[in-house]
């Protein structure tokens, strides 16, 4: 899939933000083109808009099972804190606003930022949205929800960034992580096809070296004390034209984590 988190501009600020901590400077760059296109449903991010609907989901209801909430209530998600890292333009942030929480959404792209900040104020929605990165927050700050949604295969130390994400949990609070497994087929699916072949996204987006296999995710939540409580992965199916939640973690796929 395409990176929520590293979609950003070739600004002088947003290569600033990007060059502390765990962030690749060559990942936000490399997506600077892009960030005028984040909610164009049938532009380059269109992949992202199609997924969206099944992450919005799966993410609320992991929430309400944790925190005892009615899925089907307009506001399951009243009063709870949520940290969207890598927020990009915000396609995340919005639904769950509207939920009821109260989001911050982080990026190193000051245009991602500003694209955000625009679109939420056209839809009356205060969201608080600030371009840094997780390093660089105050470590004080703690959430109910931690959202690291197609990121961990674009930053530089996978661990170093886990940890700091953990850092940002209340105790009894709840991480969600989507990535992309390291193996042939992810390699086929997700570079050959997605790229070179359906080019749904520009070549080069992703770096298959940095997938990250769900057990190797797994080590590094249990470093910090998290506990995967629920997994599953994503697929796709072209007849559909849709995306699903699926056993098969082969290629794209979630996890749920918290202290247990």
């Amino acid at each position: 899939m395409a990176p929520q988190t590293t979609l950003s501009s070739s600004s002088a600020s947003s290569s600033a933000n990007a060059s502390s901590g765990s962030v690749d400077p060559a990942e936000v760059a490399k997506f600077s083109k892009l960030s005028d296109e984040w909610w164009d449903p049938r532009g380059k991010m269109a992949p992202l808009h199609k997924i969206n609907p099944l992450r919005l989901t799966y993410i609320r209801d992991a929430a309400c099972r944790k925190f005892e909430r009615n899925a089907k209530s307009l506001s399951c998600l009243s009063g709870l804190r949520l940290l969207d890292i890598g927020c990009g333009a915000g396609l995340l942030c919005e639904p769950f606003t509207r939920l009821g929480a109260q989001v911050i959404g982080i990026d190193p792209s000051a245009t991602n930022i500003s694209a955000a900040k625009l679109h939420a104020d056209k839809g009356h929605l205060s969201i608080d949205y600030r371009c840094t990165t997780v390093e660089e927050m105050d470590a004080r700050e703690r959430f109910d929800i931690v959202l690291a949604m197609e990121v961990v295969e674009h930053v530089n130390d996978v661990g170093a960034f886990i940890k700091r994400c953990a850092v940002m949990l209340k105790p009894g609070g709840l991480m969600v992580v989507s990535t992309l497994n390291r193996n042939w087929k992810s390699f086929a699916l997700a570079i050959v096809g997605a790229e070179y072949v359906l080019r749904w996204l520009p070549r080069g987006t992703h770096d298959w070296s940095k997938f990250v296999t769900p057990a190797e995710l797994e080590r590094y939540l249990g470093d910090v004390n998290l506990t995967v409580t629920e997994q599953a992965g994503v697929v796709y199916n072209p007849l559909a034209d849709k995306w699903t939640v699926s056993t098969d973690m082969d290629v794209n796929y979630m996890v749920v984590a918290e202290e247990v």
